[in-house]
């Protein structure tokens, strides 16, 4: 995986971080210090789970390696379908308001980041299943520092009310992950 489809890869699976940030960033006028430690546990939650699926699927590959590259598509394609219908639907990330303390503050910053990353955790199977585990490790940091940055832009957005358009945003992440499910099955069946 070259570093253009891996960094097309991060910025698809940051889509909804990018949202969340904005959104937790205007309706609860954060300041930029908890903008940061948002965009520190966001961009953690979303380097470790693709590196847990790629552990999963690096472990599972030599069971299943004859269609391996079948379900790396599937896994792509259903993401990547789910956020296209989502984007076209306009259905929202559901959102945990940080009431309370500083404990309670960071609690729901990292409930926001398990829910923003769930997706990844599939995407990683799908790349532990067709990457070498030196090219997922370094995907996984591209992912965590893009989702880091991504999630800096959110809030800086959402602290200025200025709007992310989240269904075109949703439909484009959507499509680059369809797209890279395709790329990979058509390299096994074709090379």
């Amino acid at each position: 995986m070259g570093f253009v489809e891996s960094l097309l890869l991060a910025l698809a699976l940051c889509v909804d971080t990018l949202v969340v940030s904005a959104t937790t960033a205007f309706r609860e006028k954060v300041t930029y210090r908890r903008g940061l430690l948002l965009a520190v546990i966001l961009g953690f939650c979303q380097f470790a789970f693709p590196l847990v699926g790629a552990l999963i699927g690096d472990v599972a590959r030599s069971f299943i390696e004859a269609v391996d590259h079948w379900i790396a598509f599937g896994l792509l394609a259903f993401i990547g379908g789910k956020m296209i219908l989502d984007g076209i639907r306009g259905e929202e990330e559901e959102e945990v308001k940080a009431r309370g303390g500083h404990g309670s503050l960071i609690y729901t910053y990292f409930l926001l980041g398990v829910a923003t990353s769930i997706d990844g955790l599939a995407v990683g199977i799908g790349l532990g299943l067709d990457q070498p585990m030196h090219t997922i490790l370094w995907v996984v940091v591209l992912i965590g520092v893009v989702t880091f940055l991504v999630s800096m832009i959110g809030v800086f957005l959402g602290k200025r009310n200025i709007p992310v358009p989240e269904r075109t945003a949703n439909i484009i992440a959507g499509v680059v992950l369809f797209g890279l499910g395709v790329k990979i099955l058509l390299e096994h069946l074709v090379f």
